[in-house]
């Protein structure tokens, strides 16, 4: 028997398919929600990403409700996205020549700003946000408007991670041995302090931003006043050791940031009484993109090879399991490997998937009941 879907044909008798087989028969497909994958184009009317060239590594979301993104593979390619109003579309606006990652997506107020890696060491891209129509019933076209680049970073230094800062007029990244900030305005980067880079930044509860430092801590960066802080914040025992397995995700009201370890272990974390928890573990390990939708619950996916999707509903005081990722709406897709996530315009969770023939992924949430007295 052979499960063909738009990926590869898979050979489900063959017998390293065992433990594939395994994992599919003592697990379950989406419990709750809806998820609607989605091609890399407008379908009908372009063709999507080369499907080598399509793992979906960083996402970012404007003011407007905009997805920007970045692939990686054989070649980077930075994307557009719109779901809300009369659209549905996914358009490529080009290929980032001599880039073959995408680190870290940035939106600011009229541009973005992408990260990218290639065998020179990490780069800035620049430009101006899409003009894209908020209705595409009309004939409409696109053209590529080239991207600005602002050029290596520092030579033969990767970019680990970046995140626009709160204001959204700047970007802060690190480098493997710098910290760096991007003025998207004036398009100048320049390196602040040299530290150890690892790991994924996030943005604070005050707005700052929280890198890993040494010695199982963290440091601070104030953007606005240009200070950096180190060993400002202590990391619980079983977060430090490996920064590169932690994952962040920030409530929507900037009152709690979600942190996870290596094990699948979930700590929150609030300014007035630092790192809480653990307050549950995910299915599996190790934890890959996570996003708190605007009611508070947090969503991400567990596990390798075949990822399953989580939910953590503070009200509940509990991880659940919500199975494997599937999409059923036009056409049948599983999703195994997701590399970015984040929140759309209306609360629905946007996963980037993490493979060939890289999809959007748009997961609806169940609406919870309303328990309140009439």
């Amino acid at each position: 028997m052979n499960i063909k879907t738009d990926k590869k044909p898979y050979d489900m008798n063959a017998p390293q398919a065992k433990p594939l087989i395994d994992k599919i028969v003592h697990g379950t497909f989406i419990k709750e929600g809806t998820m609607v994958a989605f091609p890399m184009c407008f379908p009908g009317a372009s063709t999507a990403i080369p499907a080598d060239e399509s793992h979906i590594t960083a996402l970012d979301v404007d003011s407007s409700g905009i997805i920007y993104g970045g692939t990686s593979g054989r070649l980077t390619h930075l994307f557009v996205a719109m779901f809300h109003g009369v659209t549905g579309a996914v358009f490529d606006m080009g290929a980032v020549q001599g880039a073959d990652r995408c680190m870290a997506m940035c939106c600011g107020l009229e541009k973005f700003v992408a990260c990218v890696n290639g065998p020179t060491g990490g780069r800035v891209i620049i430009r101006g946000f899409e003009p894209l129509p908020f209705s595409l019933i009309q004939e409409w076209t696109f053209s590529r408007i080239p991207f600005h680049d602002l050029g290596t970073v520092v030579p033969g230094e990767q970019i680990v991670h970046a995140v626009a800062e709160q204001t959204r007029r700047r970007v802060i990244g690190i480098t493997q041995r710098h910290l760096f900030v991007v003025d998207i305005e004036s398009e100048e980067v320049k390196t602040v302090a040299e530290i150890h880079g690892t790991g994924r930044l996030t943005i604070g509860l005050r707005g700052d931003i929280l890198g890993f430092d040494n010695e199982g801590t963290l440091w601070r960066y104030d953007a606005d006043n240009e200070t950096l802080e180190r060993k400002a914040v202590d990391l619980p025992d079983t977060v430090a050791p490996n920064p590169a397995a932690v994952r962040w995700a920030q409530d929507p009201r900037q009152t709690i940031l979600y942190a996870t370890d290596e094990t699948g272990q979930l700590f929150s974390f609030t300014e007035e009484h630092a790192f809480q928890g653990p307050v549950g573990r995910t299915p599996l390990a190790p934890v890959g993109p996570m996003a708190v939708t605007l009611d508070g619950r947090l969503f991400g996916t567990c596990g390798r090879e075949i990822s399953k999707l989580f939910c953590w509903c503070p009200g509940q005081g509990k991880v659940r399991d919500l199975g494997v990722a599937v999409s059923v709406i036009e056409r049948r897709r599983y999703g195994y490997v997701f590399g970015a996530a984040v929140v759309g315009r209306d609360g629905q969770i946007i996963f980037g998937e993490d493979d060939d023939l890289g999809h959007l992924w748009l997961y609806f949430p169940r609406i919870q009941p309303n328990t309140s007295a009439q």
